[in-house]
């Protein structure tokens, strides 16, 4: 089962634009298998590449990469 702390929107974002995996990767410089993994859920990309990807949509990162609301819920009561 995978434990993120976030959805994101790469799948949706990529192929609304009609961009394949293959371009988003040599645009990113990383790996397809990467970008699959990211857009699957199975690789939680580090803070950088959530930056670089939101960057490479032009959008910011709460619209490409969302707190799941248990996550939201869980932040709000420690405080």
């Amino acid at each position: 089962m995978r434990d993120l702390i976030y959805s994101n929107n790469v799948y949706t974002l990529r192929t609304e634009l009609g961009i394949s995996q293959d371009k988003m990767a040599a645009d990113l410089e990383i790996s397809r298998r990467s970008i699959s993994k990211i857009e699957n859920g199975d690789q939680n990309p580090s803070l950088e590449m959530v930056y670089r990807i939101s960057a490479y949509f032009n959008r910011l990162v709460p619209e490409v990469f969302p707190l799941n609301s248990d996550v939201k819920l869980r932040a709000h009561d420690e405080f």
